[in-house]
């Protein structure tokens, strides 16, 4: 299963960005979304910023990634399977 997670743009390199993912940082393609400033949110799979979103929505997603992972040890994969 592939995930995209949501990250604020901090520099804009040519064709990369620094994004920030809830204090890591990682070098990301841009490419997919011409319109990215610094400052805005993105939605980021596989290294590659695939679309822009706005504040409101990468916050309630940044939130609920930060419960899924403090919920992690209660999480049972077996129920999915």
């Amino acid at each position: 299963m592939c995930l995209a997670i949501p990250g604020k743009v901090m520099e804009i390199n040519g064709p990369m960005a620094m994004v920030d993912f809830n204090g890591v940082q990682r070098d990301v393609v841009i490419g997919l979304c011409p319109n990215v400033e610094i400052g805005s949110y993105v939605v980021v799979h596989a290294g590659y910023a695939i679309e822009t979103v706005n504040e409101e929505e990468a916050l309630k997603s940044i939130a609920l990634w930060k419960e899924m992972i403090e919920n992690e040890e209660e999480f049972d994969q077996a129920k999915f399977l």
